[in-house]
């Protein structure tokens, strides 16, 4: 296994890497750019869901489904038109019980990159979620790492990773994760001593593309002219406000859909939050902007760079 040592220091992600490392073409239609499903939303934090559905379009995934709590699907679909929504079996609480997968199977079939996490409320149940959602893979028969879409986890659904470790082949090598610090000592289970050591061991443990803070790491390098540790170079401290981090995900998600590879849908979509973030403090000032916000901001920054 490779620890921090065996990197050299963080390659600065800058928008001269960028336009060196070009997203996929845009492609003629909404087919060639990639689908996209979200798997969250429980009744008190539908908003999660939603927040990472537009992020995922806003970085020009092609078509977005939501899969959410039944109680909230109907009201997400008028809320986001753009989007599908299906409502998946819920507790008396309103939570998501890890029931039902069979009714978006088909979405699980076709989607280029699945998000879990943005919205769930129950760690108990989001490790139900994700070892449904494994059983299912491993009834599939093809345990393959590049056999299904890629796998995005967030928020409670990297809690539920921890203890589901011992199950993960299916998703390994497809795999991207994007913890908060706490989210990330946790993976570890442990306090984290250096992030940047932290995301390294993290993404080796789970062979996953990890992205914490501005910090992005690889099991080894997918791109054959880049490092597998990178940095960014840019961000405000308002990104620290609730549904951020579901920006965060749904941008990346959306990114990976559009046919990158798992560590440049990765830095790009780490990039593109932060610097969405300090266009926003340069109009609104360094804080009180809205996560809703920062996707706004993402079509314009990728023309920019790509450019």
């Amino acid at each position: 296994m490779s620890t921090l040592n065996d990197f050299d220091a963080p390659t600065l992600i800058t928008p001269s890497l960028l336009r060196d490392w070009p997203l996929p073409a845009p492609g003629d239609d909404k087919y060639s750019r990639g689908a996209v499903l979200v798997i969250g939303g429980a009744r008190a934090t539908p908003g999660a869901a939603l927040l990472a559905g537009t992020a995922a379009l806003r970085a020009g995934a092609g078509k977005i489904t939501l899969a959410v709590a039944e109680s909230v699907a109907v009201q997400l679909g008028v809320a986001f038109p753009e989007c599908g929504a299906l409502g998946l079996p819920e507790t008396d609480d309103g939570s998501l019980s890890g029931e039902g997968l069979d009714r978006i199977s088909s979405y699980l079939e076709s989607s280029d990159a699945v998000l879990i996490g943005p919205g769930l409320d129950d760690l108990d149940l989001a490790e139900a979620m994700l070892g449904a959602l494994l059983e299912r893979e491993e009834l599939r028969g093809d345990p393959n790492a590049n056999g299904g879409p890629a796998v995005v986890l967030d928020a409670y659904a990297l809690g539920a990773l921890t203890k589901l470790e011992d199950h993960i082949e299916p998703w390994r090598g497809r795999l991207i994760l994007t913890p908060n610090p706490t989210e990330a000592g946790i993976l570890l289970g442990r306090d984290v001593d250096t992030l940047e050591g932290a995301i390294v061991e993290i993404a080796q443990r789970f062979d996953a593309v990890v992205s914490c803070q501005g910090y992005i790491a690889g099991p080894s390098t997918q791109d054959a002219d880049k490092p597998g540790l990178w940095k960014i170079t840019t961000g405000y401290g308002g990104l620290g406000t609730s549904g951020s981090g579901d920006v965060l995900a749904g941008a990346v998600t959306g990114l990976r859909a559009r046919g990158t590879s798992d560590a440049q849908a990765a830095c790009w979509g780490t990039h593109l939050h932060a610097a969405a973030a300090d266009r926003l403090a340069s109009k609104l000032g360094p804080l009180g902007f809205l996560a809703r916000e920062l996707s706004d901001q993402l079509p314009a920054l990728m023309l920019e760079l790509n450019t």
